[in-house]
């Protein structure tokens, strides 16, 4: 048994433990429909509390799972197959309650803390920092492919990408839930990355499994931007300066060995390590996603919404393991859900909303569905053309005989189209390696990216990418399956040839990168559900999971 551990941690490196809060303690959780609203949450000062918040939103356990003797944790972030690949950093200048001077941290979800990798000058984070907004900090994300590998072989390394979308999807969300914005740092490059975060350290690695940098986020609260915004836009660059990043990181003094996460070496997965070069992100490789607006604090005094608060949401969250094969909702639900998932342009604030605005570059993915069980909204075949400007290219690209009306009730802004009329669950089935949940829910899709003309356009390093947009999708459905009431799930397990020859697509102009489904939840009466933090929080065990799907 040779399964790897799913938590790693830094054995020398200092730690510092982030305050464990309850629901009702500050920083408080706004209403859930607050953080997609521009100006409704006001801006959290930034604290170990706050930051702890972050954490605990974006990437903490969220709880356990026991069945009999077996013990397997779940965390705000999904995970494919509950595997956990993506490890985080936080490099962040002083901040009461860490070390005086600035640092990076890599975080430790079993402990909720903070292991301090590096020792430094306040003058060097000054420097990399200087052309971003006031108490401004980045998040860097790595994979650790070997994770995934040794369940899910050469699929592994497009599962580890969906995780880093999903990742990238709390780390707005839990930043929106303080009145904060984030942005994904486009322009640095994997080797500055390496650099930053000390992946590139093999001393730091000996004998323990290596990391992939995947990106870093810049995050700052909205208040501490007013005076840099001087009350308008100011743009923002989406890169650092490599040279400066790599020399700064030479300077540092480094704390901390990685843990061998598996009792035997790693299998070599040659086709893995292939595509994990062929997509990396070279100096330079930005062009055309460099410069992002970042908006000025709104300031006006929004009335807060009724409903659930974000944080409970975000809480509760978990994957769908079966569906009941009965329930449904309303039009009116489906087509609010549909329209969460639009990185449309609020035309008042020029912004998208959030998560949409950590992305600077343009949507690339559209939903092809099938449609089970909505109220007066016909099961079958549908599209949802996910930038509006696509909708003839979609058309050129897909089964001449579709339909392509506009289904009744449906909002005139939401680019949702009947293509075919039909029932459609045993095909939603077959095309997702013949899994029930995907024709016993509400209804089921697959996330189609605009594929060719995107690495012509960008590179090969721009694959990655179409997988975190396709991962930030998903865990907007999860969220909003929480709020409706029933549960969502990805689904990594496929068959895209034949998704593609259902909805007409022939050659590699479009490609399908993840499905996920949604529908009423069966629930296990075997499974016992704990907090995620005490007393009974040992070492998980691991329990038997359905191929390709997210943790429970």
């Amino acid at each position: 048994m040779n399964q790897p551990n799913p938590f790693r941690r830094y054995e020398g490196a200092p730690l510092t433990q982030l305050p464990i809060l309850g629901a009702d303690e500050e920083p408080l959780s706004p209403p859930y429909e607050d953080i997609f609203r521009r100006g409704a949450v006001p801006s959290a000062p930034l604290t170990l509390r706050s930051l702890s918040r972050l954490f605990e939103y974006a990437l903490a356990l969220s709880g356990w799972k026991q069945a009999g003797d077996t013990r397997w944790a779940l965390r705000s972030n999904p995970s494919s197959g509950n595997l956990h690949p993506t490890e985080s950093y936080l490099l962040i200048g002083a901040l009461p309650g860490l070390a005086p001077p600035p640092g990076l941290y890599h975080y430790a979800p079993r402990v909720h803390a903070l292991e301090r990798r590096t020792t430094g000058s306040a003058g060097w984070f000054a420097q990399l920092m200087r052309e971003f907004p006031p108490q401004a900090f980045l998040v860097g994300l790595s994979s650790i492919l070997w994770r995934e590998a040794w369940k899910y072989g050469e699929r592994a390394f497009r599962y580890c990408q969906h995780d880093v979308g999903h990742a990238i999807a709390t780390l707005r969300i839990a930043a929106a839930t303080l009145g904060w914005s984030a942005v994904v740092l486009h322009g640095v490059a994997d080797e500055t990355i390496e650099a930053l975060l000390g992946l590139d350290r093999a001393e730091d690695f000996a004998g323990a499994e290596r990391e992939q940098p995947e990106l870093v986020m810049l995050v700052w609260p909205n208040d501490s931007a007013g005076p840099w915004c001087a009350g308008a836009q100011r743009t923002l660059p989406l890169g650092l300066d490599p040279l400066l990043a790599r020399e700064l990181a030479k300077q540092q003094g480094w704390c901390g060995k990685a843990n061998r996460l598996s009792r035997d070496d790693p299998v070599a997965w040659t086709a893995i390590d292939e595509v994990a070069l062929a997509s990396r992100k070279a100096i330079g490789a930005h062009a055309g996603l460099a410069l992002f607006d970042a908006p000025a604090p709104a300031h006006r005094h929004a009335v807060l919404t009724d409903g659930p608060p974000a944080g409970r949401i975000i809480r509760q969250r978990r994957s769908l393991l079966a569906c009941d094969g009965r329930t449904s909702i309303t039009a009116e639900r489906f087509y609010g859900m549909l329209a969460r998932v639009m990185p449309r342009v609020d035309l008042e604030a020029n912004r998208r909303p959030s998560p949409w605005d950590v992305m600077a570059w343009e949507p690339r993915i559209h939903l092809a569905m099938f449609v089970h069980r909505v109220d007066a909204l016909d099961p079958g075949l549908y599209v949802l053309v996910r930038d509006p400007g696509k909708l003839e290219k979609l058309k050129g690209a897909m089964h001449r005989h579709f339909d392509w009306s506009s289904p009744p009730g449906c909002p005139a802004d939401l680019p949702l189209r009947k293509l075919e009329s039909g029932d459609a669950r045993q095909l939603a089935t077959q095309v997702s390696c013949m899994q029930d949940i995907a024709g016993d829910g509400v209804f089921s899709l697959g996330m189609i990216a605009e594929y060719r003309d995107a690495l012509f356009t960008h590179g090969p390093w721009f694959y990655c990418p179409l997988f975190w947009e396709a991962g930030i999708i998903g865990q907007v459905l999860y969220l909003e399956s929480e709020a409706a009431g029933i549960r969502g799930t990805g689904i990594g397990c496929f068959f895209d040839d034949p998704m593609h020859r259902v909805f007409g697509f022939s050659d590699l102009a479009f490609q399908s990168l993840y499905h996920f489904t949604v529908g009423g939840p069966v629930q296990d009466s075997r499974l016992t559900t704990l907090a995620p933090y005490g007393v009974h929080a040992e070492q998980p065990g691991r329990g038997d999971e359905d191929l390709g799907k997210q943790d429970q």
